[in-house]
């Protein structure tokens, strides 16, 4: 049987970074953070998109590279 992550925002933080591509919306980046953390992952794609638009669209690369790296 499968071991299921506690995904839920605000729970205990994860151990080690996954990205999370049952919860999120692209790639998992953002919800997998969140996990991680243990934050709301909507916090956490408010942030990838405010600093998007202010670091004109750098996020981005940093966005691909997580998901590329990650898992």
């Amino acid at each position: 049987m499968n071991q299921i992550r506690n995904t839920n925002p605000g729970g205990p933080p994860s151990k080690e970074f996954r990205l999370d591509r049952r919860n999120g919306k692209i790639w998992g980046v953002c919800a997998g953070i969140a996990n991680y953390f243990g934050w709301d992952p909507m916090l956490v794609r408010i942030g990838f998109v405010a600093g998007t638009l202010i670091g004109f669209g750098s996020l981005i690369l940093v966005y691909a590279a997580i998901a590329l790296i990650a898992d």
